[in-house]
């Protein structure tokens, strides 16, 4: 008898384990990239979503909020033949993250960041 009433009550936290796994919540900011059966389904917004267990998985959480990549200043030459120092600074905002599985959107910071231009740049600053 308490064999059988101890292997229900692992059923049933098994069971409510696996339910409470289907429950996604989305902060604000965010979205979700959802995959079934590893392939592209949906892309989520805020809020509260269910899931298929076992069949659908979220792959990626893409932040939408502003982020910020800083280059390390950088010599220009400016109009009346200066050389100054400028320091550059990029702003990304997510938008469209469906776009690509979100890839395109998830990699901006790091090709972004990746990037520094190695000669001085030749160009009238301050026109």
């Amino acid at each position: 008898m308490t064999l059988s009433i101890l292997f229900i009550i692992i059923i049933g936290v098994l069971v409510l384990c696996v339910l409470a796994s289907c429950i996604q919540i989305v902060p604000q900011a965010y979205a979700v990239i959802l995959e079934r059966l590893g392939a592209y389904r949906t892309t989520w917004g805020t809020g509260i979503h269910f899931k298929i267990p076992f069949i659908e998985r979220v792959s990626r959480r893409i932040s939408l909020m502003e982020q910020v990549e800083d280059f390390p200043p950088q010599p220009v030459i400016t109009k009346d033949n200066v050389t100054m120092q400028i320091d550059t600074v990029v702003y990304l905002k997510g938008r469209v993250p469906r776009l690509n599985n979100g890839s395109g959107v998830g990699e901006c910071p790091a090709i972004v960041s990746g990037y520094e231009y190695k000669p001085p740049l030749l160009v009238l600053y301050g026109r």
